[in-house]
């Protein structure tokens, strides 16, 4: 078996996810696993000028999570975190070329967890509220 991979169009975290130009939010299931791979990145708050930082000194963030039942989709469940080795942020300030980055970013944590997840990996571990 291996694991199915679902590219979905709408950001997987983050608050201010829709005041993000760049979002990426990728399924993974595998068994009974499933996990939500979310980046997010180049957030405007305000109509011009430069992007905000969407944590400390970074521009793009990418986190993961495992994946509940909401409505007809499965989507991220933030109370219980995915936690990988793979770069996380690109950090500010904003140069040419940093989606293309971010995309290499996203790929990358997805191809560690698809990877851990065909070796017996079902991230087992606490939720935010333990």
């Amino acid at each position: 078996m291996s694991t199915k991979r679902t590219e979905r169009g709408w950001g997987g975290h983050f608050i201010c996810g829709d005041r993000c130009r760049f979002r990426r939010n990728t399924l993974l299931e595998y068994g009974d696993i499933r996990i939500v791979v979310s980046t997010v990145g180049m957030m405007f708050l305000r109509d011009a000028g430069a992007p905000e930082n969407i944590g400390h000194n970074r521009l793009y963030e990418t986190m993961a999570f495992h994946a509940q039942e909401s409505g007809p989709y499965l989507d991220a469940d933030v109370t219980r975190q995915v936690h990988f080795d793979a770069p996380r942020s690109i950090p500010s300030p904003h140069r040419e070329g940093n989606d293309n980055l971010a995309n290499d970013m996203h790929d990358a944590v997805v191809a560690e967890i698809g990877a851990r997840i065909e070796k017996g990996d079902a991230f087992p571990g606490r939720s935010a509220e333990d």
